[in-house]
């Protein structure tokens, strides 16, 4: 089964529902196609702090679904799916097919915004201890570790955020970064190091992470040698994957995946577009991808119009 449209939308997090937002005000006959639900890695965040408007914060669970249903609001239609191939103009009259396992939708135009996955240690007993004691969600899993000791590893925004969180449940929270300094936000940074429950472990790496049947510590390799950390939970902040397995072949990508785009967000292949964290450069924020979304949508309207209005 084929379903055409004008402008297919690959991914519902900020990036996804902002060109949505703006393909459905600019009256473009629009589908986003979301694997899960809308919102993306957003709603997994505990407090949004640096989105505009929102002085005092905003749960990532609550601005997610806002964003959602004002483009519901707007006229965006939604389909459910996970995208596994592009064909770049292989449909009829040479539009862009995204095929799934159960349909495949024909678009005169697509955004590519399906976001990231939270990067794996691959370390020894990562894998196994998954869902025993390793964690890469503090507001999904934080409740379980309530009063016993926590590792988290990183030192972006997203590890800091969620040692904070970890902080106000864990009876400790010891932070692991291979790096003598934080990469995260100033403020963010401030907050970990006055913070009575949590401590860094500067330059250090977590080598495997041990238990029985659940885990009980991490195995460190610090400046001073090898060592043992005795910890109820390990939560990982190293980076973001960008989700681009699927579009090998289909588009030009960076060597780290992402997908390379001129100042109009438009990818290798014309009137294919990308958006937030899957663009080459990306600032892999909020703020930043809504305004990557709306950006591609503009170019998008352009591009739909002709040549003239590009």
């Amino acid at each position: 089964m084929t379903r055409e449209t004008d402008l297919l939308i690959v991914g519902g997090g900020a990036a996804g529902l902002s060109a949505g937002l703006y393909a459905a005000r600019s009256r473009i006959d629009t589908l986003l196609l979301e694997r899960m639900g809308p919102g993306g890695q957003l709603v997994n965040v505990d407090r949004v702090e640096n989105y505009p408007g929102f002085p005092d914060g905003i749960a990532g669970h609550e601005l997610g679904p806002l964003m959602a249903q004002q483009a519901m609001d707007a006229g965006l239609a939604f389909a459910y799916g996970e995208a596994q191939a592009l064909r770049p103009g292989a449909g009829a009259d040479g539009r862009h097919l995204v095929e799934t396992d159960g349909e495949t939708f024909a678009a005169c135009a697509v955004i590519l915004a399906g976001g990231s996955t939270l990067a794996r240690l691959g370390v020894p007993g990562e894998q196994e201890f998954e869902g025993r004691g390793v964690s890469y969600c503090a507001t999904c899993d934080g409740e379980f570790f309530r009063d016993r000791p926590v590792v988290v590893v990183g030192g972006g925004d997203s590890a800091l955020d969620e040692a904070l969180y970890l902080a106000e449940i864990a009876s400790s929270v010891t932070i692991v970064h291979r790096r003598l300094s934080f990469r995260g936000a100033r403020v963010m940074q401030e907050r970990i190091l006055g913070h009575p429950k949590c401590r860094v472990l500067w330059n250090a790496t977590v080598g495997a992470i041990v238990g029985e049947e659940t885990v009980s510590g991490v195995e460190l390799t610090t400046g001073e040698g090898a060592s043992r950390l005795d910890a109820g939970g390990v939560f990982i902040y190293v980076g973001l994957n960008p989700n681009t397995a699927w579009l090998q072949g289909a588009v030009d990508l960076d060597g780290g995946g992402h997908v390379v785009s001129d100042g109009r967000l438009q990818s290798s292949v014309p009137g294919v577009f990308v958006a937030g964290d899957l663009r080459q450069f990306s600032a892999r924020q909020v703020a930043a991808s809504v305004g990557d979304g709306a950006t591609a949508a503009i170019w998008v309207e352009r591009f739909l119009r002709g040549p003239e209005a590009r």
